[in-house]
This record gives C-alpha cells, structure tokens and sequence, in this order.
C-alpha cells in the first residue's frame, strides 16, 4: 500500500496525519472542527482512503491557519505517498448528487498548482466551521499536492449538503487520479518527462 506520515508543526498549528491511498476508508480525524472532522471522514471513506488526523491549532484566534494547514498536509501526504508518479491516472473527477445538490470536483495531479472553488454557499457557518475556509482548505491541498484544483456546487438548497458534497466528490475524484493504470505502469502520465 502506498502510504505517508506528515508531521507539520508551525508556531500555529501542530498536524500528525498519515493516509493510506489503497485502504478501506477506515479514519480517526480529529481537528477540534467538529464539522471539519465530519468532512475528512467523508473524505475518507468515498476515497477509499485510510486517514488518521490529528491537529491542534490557535482556535482562539481563528479556524484558518487550522484549516489551511491540514489542507497543505494532506497535500503533502499525497505527494509523499504518490513519490515519482509512475503509473498513475494522474486525473480524476467525480458529480456527486446529494439530495436536492449537485457538485462537481475535477482535478490533475500534473505538478501544477491552481485551485478554482465555486460552492454557492451563502452562509458564514455550517456547523462549527466558516465557510470561506473550505477555498483556503482546497487552495493548500492543491499547493503542496502540485495539483489543479476545481470545485463547483451547480445548485443545491442546502449548504450544508453543497459542502458535504464537495468532500465526497472530492475523496472519489482523487481515488481516480492516484488510482494506477497497468497499461501506464512504469510510464509517467506526461509529454514533458516531469510533473
């Protein structure tokens, strides 16, 4: 199994994740975001992923160093986890319904970052986490991931649904790009030669 541990530690924040890439979706998140924990668990399973988080932030002052950094280390993760890239999809995207919404996550593991977030949502909080953070989350991922990044609810009612969608489609667009390709096996996915 392909697997990483990450250990980031800033003045403001302190992450130990490890993940699995071919694993049961099997997860022990804990983030002191109740409803970012929910996400990642969400993750985890329609990934098929086996994630285990636990990070401690300065929640005092705000979530958003908390949220940008878990992004940045699950980013890190799937680099380590992925190493030279051989033999993967290297792309994937998924439509996920959810109840009354429908969103869309495509993304590239190409080895150039952009990030594209469009969530319709209009709310400061669902749960316990501010909704703006979800960009700053996927906007670290895709930074320490070198991954192209987009995200779009197409409608919904619900926000809470909008974003419970994204992370869903979010696990399955992933587990197709690191997915392996047997045709693809020792080839990298790309005319350059890099990504």
């Amino acid at each position: 199994m392909r697997r990483a541990v990450v250990d980031r530690k800033t003045t403001e924040t302190q992450i130990a994740l490890a993940i699995g890439i071919e694993g049961q979706g099997k997860y022990d998140v804990r983030t002191g975001i109740r409803f970012l924990d929910h996400m990642l668990e969400l993750f985890a399973k329609h990934g098929g992923f086996n994630l285990t988080v636990k990070a401690t932030g300065d929640l005092d002052v705000d979530q958003h160093h908390t949220v940008e950094d878990l992004g940045i280390a699950l980013g890190d993760a799937i680099t380590q986890a992925l190493g030279d890239r051989k033999g993967i999809n290297r792309a994937g995207y998924f439509v996920m319904p959810m109840d009354e919404t429908l969103a869309v996550v495509a993304l590239d593991l190409g080895g150039r970052p952009h990030t594209t977030v469009d969530l319709k949502v209009r709310t400061r909080l669902v749960g316990d986490l501010q909704t703006e953070l979800v960009h700053d989350f996927f906007e670290g991922f895709a930074m320490s991931a070198r991954a192209n990044v987009h995200v779009k609810v197409m409608y919904g009612r619900s926000n809470h649904h909008k974003i419970e969608a994204v992370f869903k489609a979010f696990g399955r667009a992933l587990r197709v790009a690191c997915a392996k390709d047997k045709q693809m096996a020792k080839l990298l996915p790309s005319t350059k030669g890099l990504l």
